[in-house]
């Protein structure tokens, strides 16, 4: 099985920054992509930033300049660098793996969620 821990989220004033980390563990087989979702009360799940094996990456329009997705694949880790957070930013956020494809395609396994509060 395939597990995807978050950790790094948390209370933050406006303009401020937080990094979240998402660990991978448990059976891979091949290069796979990364990803990162939130989710705000009463909103559907959006599409955050997403980024390849290689290290291509892709972002919402609504966090572009300010959040920047990375990984470590040695350490199969990923994170999202935040800056500039503003209070629709508030969310809980999603880790998400596509172990079928380098680039995501799709979402294989969630993470758990951390909560991200901006405070205005």
């Amino acid at each position: 099985q395939v597990q995807l821990v978050e950790s790094g989220g948390g209370l933050v004033q406006t303009g401020g920054s937080l990094r979240l980390s998402c660990a991978v563990s448990g059976r891979i087989f091949s290069n796979y992509a990364m990803g990162w979702f939130r989710q705000a009360p009463g909103k559907e799940r959006e599409f955050v930033a997403a980024i390849s094996w290689s290290g291509h990456r892709n972002y919402a329009d609504s966090v572009k300049g300010r959040f920047t997705i990375s990984r470590n694949n040695a350490k199969n880790t990923a994170y999202l660098q935040m800056n500039s957070l503003k209070p629709e930013d508030t969310a809980v956020y999603y880790c998400a793996a596509d172990l079928q494809s380098e680039y995501l395609v799709g979402v294989d396994y969630w993470g758990q969620g951390t909560q991200v509060t901006v405070s205005s």
